[in-house]
């Protein structure tokens, strides 16, 4: 048995800086060689720029995770926006009717319901640890090819250069090298909707408040920003998106403060602008021989109740906790019985919750009155049912817990 083990993350996002750091603070961390790579440059946070286009919904749970690795200080202490309140409603509807979903972090005894958080900080907090760590860290250094080399997943980089990974964790997002690389198949069900993303400047506060309104072509999401200005990521029609992107700065303004019922008054564009499209994916395998996915690499679902980020850190904490066990045992973190405790462990949790994010974006998308009608009746139920609301807001505060 070897006494110690290569082990290469691809992907210098925040799920591979994640399990990274998880391995390198860990109790088997002597055992590891870690690498991380990325093609990208190194990501740079500049707390004198701008609020960053994209931001994440972090649940309570991944903020533990943060914590846990000593990257939370720097993220809550530049700019995180905890939100403490998150209102759901029909298009249909009136926002301040009986059948809009309310949730409110003083009725669970909990601080908050998550934070808003940038991408792009977090990434720099996570470096900041990493670099106190004996982390090899290649950026600027796309692959070439991997192979399988015996027992090791062999990379060849554009420069010529090469690394052989005991094990290789694949982190690199929905259009996956590594996945793909292995031959492994996956479920794609593109959506027919584009998101739209951009800050706005609200004429009433926001109140610490997460808001979603679902129209019929797409949820419009509207999350609270430490400055005052909310993010808004619209799931919508190619052409509406298009037609967004386009607009002067007035017309934009006047498009989703119509789209958002008024609820926050006018709303004001505030930044900038950009546009990607939706897909449902899931990966048929999460591990094979020396080789794991976590993240959009394995899975990616529906933005619309903002779960994404918190499911890979969720795989990210799983995975290195599946490693440092089996290294405690004697065994090969690359073997896959091994690697398959971490594919049990999350691929049903995430399945689960792509599938139910795909059926909502349909029911709420659904045009059929009658159906419009037991939506909001549904809605009114589940106000009134503890049972449902403590479960609902259980897995949105734990979705990263390790």
């Amino acid at each position: 048995m070897k006494k110690r083990y290569d082990i290469v993350v691809v992907g210098g996002g925040m799920t591979g800086l994640t399990v990274a750091a998880l391995l390198a603070q860990s109790k088997c961390a002597e055992a590891l060689r870690l690498t991380v790579i990325d093609a990208a440059p190194r990501p740079r946070f500049d707390p004198d720029d701008d609020i960053g286009l994209r931001v994440s919904a972090i649940a309570t749970g991944s903020a533990d995770i943060f914590e846990s690795i000593g990257a939370w200080d720097t993220v809550i202490g530049t700019r995180a926006c905890p939100y403490e309140h998150m209102r759901v409603w029909d298009g249909a509807d009136d926002p301040a009717g009986p059948s809009t979903l309310r949730f409110d972090a003083d009725e669970f005894g909990v601080p908050q319901l998550g934070f808003i958080v940038e991408n792009l900080l977090i990434q720099g907090a996570l470096l900041k640890v990493l670099d106190r760590t004996d982390v090899n860290q290649r950026f600027d250094s796309p692959i070439r090819t991997i192979d399988k080399a015996g027992d090791t997943r062999r990379l060849q980089l554009e420069d010529g250069r090469e690394l052989d990974a005991d094990l290789l964790i694949g982190a690199d997002g929905a259009r996956s090298l590594v996945r793909d690389s292995a031959g492994i198949a996956v479920m794609s069900r593109p959506y027919a909707q584009t998101a739209f993303v951009t800050h706005l400047r609200p004429e009433q506060a926001h109140g610490g408040t997460a808001r979603q309104r679902f129209l019929q072509d797409g949820p419009l999401g509207m999350l609270p920003l430490s400055d005052g200005r909310i993010s808004v990521v619209w799931s919508t029609t190619r052409e509406t998106a298009r037609h967004a992107m386009a607009a002067s700065d007035d017309e934009l303004g006047v498009m989703v403060t119509e789209a958002s019922d008024d609820v926050l008054g006018e709303l004001a564009a505030a930044g900038p602008r950009g546009t990607f499209p939706l897909c449902a994916q899931h990966a048929r395998n999460y591990v094979l021989p020396r080789l794991a996915l976590i993240g959009d690499a394995a899975h990616a679902v529906h933005p619309l109740a903002g779960q994404g980020a918190n499911l890979g850190l969720a795989d990210a904490s799983a995975l290195s906790a599946v490693i440092e066990e089996a290294i405690r045992k004697g065994e090969h973190p690359g073997d896959r019985p091994v690697l398959r405790r971490y594919e049990r462990a999350r691929k049903g949790a995430n399945a689960t919750m792509l599938h139910l994010m795909t059926g909502l974006n349909q029911l709420f998308g659904a045009a059929s009155p009658t159906i419009g009608e037991l939506r909001r009746a549904g809605m009114r139920l589940f106000n009134v049912s503890g049972p449902l609301r403590e479960q609902a807001v259980r897995v949105a505060l734990g979705a990263g817990q390790r």
